[in-house]
């Protein structure tokens, strides 16, 4: 065929596309209306008894039809051929098939997908007339691979999802076909050729976006693990990004439909019977009963010796690198007059309330630490600061600290070396973390005093990840554990979802407590008397079932505060977690086995109770401090065990974050890193 020149002026058509959006939404209305049904209709015929979760990863395959809406110029279709008159708007319908891998946790609100694959943007342009007076077709298989990353966006929560991301795209075909009809000037002329080749100047990959929403429909009941949901969704590709290609101003709108065929692995809940229709299931709330167990709380003679674990760190404050004023600093004349076993001498700032005796011990870290040196004059140590403001930042820290002891204790400054770290060797902010980032890298902050020198160290310990020595030193014992109010609710753990307390007394005043959900709860007797030395109360629970079902128990109960007594004969140990960790720490299984179970007398008790820090959800909090008591209790049993000794009486207890028990405030990182522990009272025989 001859080449036509054509001299005329084109510009580019409004962007405004002409969408069948109607018949599109609709369609997908009555698929997801039919499939809905059908899925309704086959999980009221199932009778399951075991459930599983929603999968969080699913893979699958997506596929539909491409709308796709053409507008611009399109002219010079080859370096060989330019038709005489401009092609301008178009459509067509092309094929989508893909791949897909997804992943969103059950009930939350953000995930991804990923799809990659076939994405055909064929079409058919609007018929013009050529210059010879003939009708002009042209028609284009234009298509790519397509890979498709997407945010997905559950805003209810639910099976509805719109997803955003995006699209990058590879041409596949760039072919076009032109037809040209018999002239209505010259109707004998038979019609020319048709011209088949590829359109010049085509991009080699394109980069646009979409927007998309789509609904999950599961195929598969709650009772199967491997799970199957089919997807309609509708996406929307808009026209910039998307030039097909470098020349004239052709343009392509895309308006997608189709279906998504996705397979996962659910995890199990739980074993539960659903009654079909017509059958009535009838529940059955399960029986509890209430009961207080108050200590009459009469004084006995003890004598009390608590050994303190000591944190080998020293926090600082954000944006500091000058030892936080908490921290007890002594003047060189005041060093002579130091003794660890005796510090109620040197006492912090601004400690009040049940954290007082045993803050003190912490807050004196770095006296006791020179107060060791100068008696051990062999021994180092290496200060190691963590910043993430910066190694050089960490490092100043760990400099203050140093200065502290040679100044003030005259330490040989070559006998403490100084490092500087982003982060510690046992970090609180763990990869991928999302919650209470505030609080764990508060207590990122801070100076590690590491040291291979046995006369610094905890017993039988030795290397530079080992705690410092612990601290001995007589004590006035606050209320010990025994003498706590016990409130039991047995069967409350199956029967309710919460529970909870009013004690009034008899002036009609209300206390209230809970809510709670493990079976026990123990409340000192001075959070309920105050100052008062005893009182009655009406104590009522009321529960709330899992049926949502109120019950209600009264009962009453006589309290007695706990007052200390005058000679005391006990001992308090203690062992401290790093976070979220509840194995017992390697190094302490010698210390309990071979210094702490030893000191048990013959028929005595142990009363292990374990307490965690307030970072983390309550209920993870509380099982985590009872799996630490237990992990306690394990090792101290199996050294009672290899001297064959039956005699002891345990009781464990798991408190978890609950701040009226806590032997620690949660103000600063010392004390939450401090309130990760263990807690073991030795009791002779009663």
């Amino acid at each position: 065929m001859e080449n036509i020149i054509s001299t005329t002026n084109f510009k580019k058509g409004s962007r405004a596309a002409r969408f069948p959006y109607n018949l599109i939404v609709k369609s997908v209305i009555a698929c997801t209306f039919v499939l809905t049904v059908g899925q309704s209709i086959l999980q009221a015929q199932e009778t399951p008894k075991v459930t599983y979760t929603p999968p969080s990863w699913w893979f699958g395959v997506a596929g539909g039809a491409n709308f796709n809406f053409y507008e611009g110029t399109t002219q010079h279709l080859s370096n060989e051929f330019m038709v005489g008159t401009a092609f301008g708007d178009g459509q067509g319908i092309g094929l989508f098939a893909a791949p897909l891998i997804e992943f969103h946790r059950p009930g939350t609100l953000l995930g991804f997908m990923i799809q990659a694959g076939y994405d055909s943007r064929k079409g058919s342009w609007e018929q013009v007339q050529s210059p010879c007076n003939c009708p002009a077709d042209l028609e284009t298989g234009l298509s790519y691979i397509t890979v498709e990353p997407s945010i997905r966006l559950a805003p209810f929560k639910s099976n509805f999802y719109i997803y955003a991301g995006p699209r990058l795209a590879f041409n596949l075909d760039k072919s076009f076909n032109y037809q040209e009809g018999v002239s209505a000037d010259y109707p004998n002329v038979p019609a020319r050729p048709d011209v088949n080749g590829d359109f010049r100047d085509v991009n080699k990959s394109v980069i646009s976006v979409q927007i998309g929403a789509g609904y999950d429909i599961s195929l598969t009941a709650d009772t199967k693990q491997n799970q199957a949901v089919l997807s309609p969704f509708v996406a929307f590709h808009p026209y910039f990004g998307q030039d097909p290609r470098s020349i004239e101003s052709w343009n392509i709108t895309t308006v997608r439909a189709g279906l998504a065929l996705k397979f996962g692995h659910g995890r199990k809940i739980a074993d539960k019977v659903v009654y079909a229709p017509p059958v009535v299931a009838v529940v059955v709330e399960p029986d509890v009963t209430f009961a207080v167990n108050a200590p009459k709380n009469v004084p006995v003679k003890r004598r009390v010796r608590e050994t303190f674990p000591l944190r080998n760190y020293v926090f600082f404050n954000e944006g500091s690198t000058e030892i936080p004023a908490r921290y007890v600093s002594l003047q060189k004349d005041q060093v002579k007059d130091f003794r660890e076993d005796q510090l109620e001498v040197f006492t912090p700032r601004e400690l009040t309330g049940r954290a007082k005796r045993q803050m003190t011990v912490y807050y004196n870290v770095l006296n006791i630490l020179g107060d060791r040196m100068v008696k051990n004059p062999a021994s180092t140590v290496t200060m190691t600061g963590s910043s993430m403001e910066g190694v050089s930042d960490g490092k100043t820290m760990a400099e203050s600290t140093k200065k502290y002891l040679v100044d003030v204790f005259a330490i040989a400054p070559e006998r403490i070396k100084t490092e500087g770290r982003l982060k510690p060797v046992i970090p609180s902010e763990q990869p991928g973390g999302q919650l209470e980032l505030a609080l764990l890298r508060e207590g990122d902050r801070r100076v590690s005093i590491t040291s291979s020198s046995p006369e610094l160290l905890m017993e039988f310990q030795s290397g530079n990840d080992v705690p410092l020595k612990p601290v001995e030193i007589e004590v006035v014992q606050e209320a010990p554990i025994d003498s706590y109010t016990t409130f039991n609710v047995t069967g409350a753990d199956k029967a309710f979802t919460t529970w909870s307390m009013e004690l009034a007394d008899k002036q009609g005043k209300v206390q209230k407590f809970g809510p709670y959900t493990q079976e026990s709860v123990s409340i000192p007797g001075k959070t309920i008397l105050g100052s008062s030395p005893e009182g009655d109360y009406k104590v009522t629970m009321t529960g709330q079932t899992k049926s949502g079902k109120v019950i209600k128990k009264e009962t009453n109960a006589h309290l007695v505060l706990w007052t200390p007594p005058a000679a005391e004969e006990m001992m308090r140990f203690s062992v401290i977690y790093e976070f979220n960790n509840s194995e017992a720490i390697a190094m302490y299984d010698k210390y309990l086995t071979e210094v702490v179970t030893p000191k048990i007398p013959k028929n005595g008790s142990a009363i292990i109770h374990g307490h965690t820090d307030i970072i983390g959800g309550e209920d993870i909090n509380l099982k985590l401090s009872l799996a630490r008591a237990n992990d306690v209790k394990g090792i101290m049993e199996k050294a009672l065990a290899k001297v064959n000794r039956t005699d002891v009486k345990f009781e464990v207890h798991g408190f978890g974050e609950d701040e009226n028990l806590a032997p620690f405030n949660n103000k600063f990182p010392e004390e939450r890193f401090y309130n990760r522990t263990v807690v073991i009272d030795i009791i002779p025989e009663r």
